[in-house]
């Protein structure tokens, strides 16, 4: 297995690449995506900015994270969001997760976050081991309730 794996920023030259992640992210797991094509678009707009930074591990892309930053009222930092991390499936149990895990962590520390988000489904129970092996929780300390993440669909 590898153990130095090189996480990089994608820039907007790569948007192509993190779209096909992505679609294939939502394809493998029956979700709903608009395509290569509007991705790319997306992606060409938002990876110019500060505020969605996509990493990818492996050359080729074995698989990406990517995370949002906003500001926050409760901190001098900015709140940061894991939105996404995927690893193409037949590459996984590599440490490919773990290296994006901890360059997304270490990134948003260095940009002033306190603490970095993760939305997990509560049926995968994969993702939640993952999480949780590595320091991620959803129950607060002294705490016995776990926390919940609700949303109403707006269109």
């Amino acid at each position: 297995m590898p153990t130095d794996l090189p996480v990089r920023r994608a820039r907007v030259a790569d948007a192509a690449t993190v779209a096909v992640l992505l679609d294939d992210f939502n394809r493998e797991f029956d979700t709903d995506t608009p395509g290569v094509p509007w991705l790319t678009e997306r992606l060409t707009e938002l990876l110019a900015g500060e505020d969605l930074v996509t990493l990818l591990v492996g050359e080729p892309a074995a698989g990406l994270a990517v995370l949002s930053f906003r500001p926050s009222v409760w901190t001098a930092g900015p709140a940061a969001l894991l939105d996404e991390l995927y690893v193409r499936p037949r590459l996984r149990n590599q440490r490919f997760g773990h290296a994006l895990l901890e360059a997304a962590c270490e990134l948003a520390a260095r940009r002033g976050a306190e603490s970095l988000e993760v939305n997990v489904d509560g049926v995968d129970v994969d993702a939640r081991r993952f999480y949780e092996a590595h320091g991620f929780r959803h129950i607060e300390p002294g705490e016995t309730e776990p926390m919940y993440f609700y949303y109403r669909e707006l269109a």
